[in-house]
């Protein structure tokens, strides 16, 4: 069965009893025991299992063509039980441009808890090889990744993560599965904030984690979804159902808004680099090419501060390539200045400050302050080019 009819019937059953052609939201916190007390429906507790959160994973399941799914309250609870499923001393290697959030898990939460990791350029295969300890236990993918748009080759790194007894995970939330396949390219497991191009318009918080094979490792994750708790409610697994709908077509326009932004501002003088793997130059173009259908819908920019700009804040940052990225924002008009991605409407956003708000001092991100992110929504392209236009003038 093809992907875009996947994303329309899988997790979508005719109701036996209505014929409702939509399924029911069940917000019920527990269900009735048989007068044996046994469970014959499925269902014992919300916490454990519900019937929108069972629609939702294997709908995930089919369309990541893997075994099983766990549905989440965020996508950093799904990223947080990956990582709990390990034991302390247990090593990972994991990219330097990973999401932010994903990078205070690692060095804030859990290595107090005795989880080692190492991060590493995961564009350069040699730094992944010889991260490898004999205590490596998962290697942790982000393509493309946030915010630079680095490209990874996921089968090579799952060859290198196989090779040493390790599991590869990749996030694959920037590309979604209408985009990238990575279960297909080796990777063990995969994980999604459905709260971004999944769900696709912005109304609600979730995540997931995929695997290729429901064996022991996986149940853990299984074990820590129930146990833990940390589980989206019936609405929300019904809103990510109902936007995964629509996502092959949306990412399609996704992908061709931001190939046309991204063509604009690497050709506008007031441009200092554009992060797109669709563009020739980009360096994982290949790779990405190779990995992907198309090349998502994610732009990041470097503002040019000007030739005489210099200066530094009292933290030694650059506060001129700041001012100069948080004046092009000041002055759009359809993009929204806000954090997340992957819905209807193009946001923007200073990506250094958020990513900065409210960090462990010395932890600083490495995140350029002239940067700025860009989620290219639904919009006509040429009315989006038009607003970055008149706001870099």
């Amino acid at each position: 069965m093809r992907f875009e009819t996947l994303a329309v019937h899988a997790g979508h059953d005719i109701d036996p009893s209505t014929g409702a052609v939509t399924p029911a939201i069940h917000p019920s916190t527990t269900f009735e025991r048989d007068e044996d007390g046994s469970y014959t429906k499925g269902y014992v507790y919300a916490r454990v299992g519900n019937p929108n959160r069972t629609a939702l994973e294997e709908c995930l399941a089919s369309l990541e063509g893997g075994a099983s799914c766990a549905a989440f309250a965020s996508g950093s609870a799904a990223t947080m039980a990956v990582f709990q499923s390990l034991s302390p001393g247990d090593h990972v290697v994991a990219p330097k441009d990973v999401y932010h959030g994903t990078a205070q898990i690692l060095t804030n939460i859990l290595a107090l808890w005795g989880l080692e990791t190492t991060f590493v350029d995961m564009t350069d295969l040699a730094q992944v090889e010889q991260a490898i300890r004999p205590n490596t236990r998962l290697i942790w993918v982000e393509t493309p990744s946030n915010p630079l748009l680095k490209i990874t080759d996921v089968a090579k790194v799952a060859d290198i993560a196989h090779r040493s007894g390790a599991v590869c995970v990749c996030d694959n939330t920037w590309a979604t599965p209408a985009l990238q396949r990575p279960l297909e390219l080796g990777a063990d497991m995969v994980v999604h904030a459905t709260t971004k191009y999944l769900g696709g318009h912005s109304d609600v918080t979730g995540g997931a984690v995929v695997a290729k094979e429901d064996d022991g490792h996986f149940q853990k994750i299984h074990l820590i979804q129930g146990t833990g708790g940390a589980i989206p409610s019936a609405f929300d697994c019904w809103l990510v159902l109902r936007g995964i709908r629509t996502l092959p077509y949306r990412m399609r326009a996704h992908s061709e808004n931001a190939a046309a932004v991204a063509a604009f501002l690497d050709r506008h003088p007031s441009v200092e680099a554009v992060y797109y793997p669709g563009l020739r130059e980009h360096p994982g173009h290949a790779t990405a090419a190779s990995q992907m259908s198309l090349f998502g819908g994610m732009v990041s920019v470097q503002i040019y501060a000007g030739r005489d700009a210099a200066g530094k804040d009292a933290a030694g940052r650059d506060a001129a390539g700041r001012d100069a990225a948080m004046k092009v924002a000041a002055k759009v008009k359809l993009f929204t200045r806000a954090t997340s991605l992957g819905g209807t409407g193009s946001l923007i956003e200073h990506r250094a400050s958020v990513e900065n708000y409210g960090v462990v001092p010395g932890q600083e991100t490495g995140t350029p302050e002239n940067l700025l992110r860009m989620s290219i929504g639904l919009e006509h392209p040429d009315d989006l080019i038009q607003d970055l236009a008149q706001a870099l003038e």
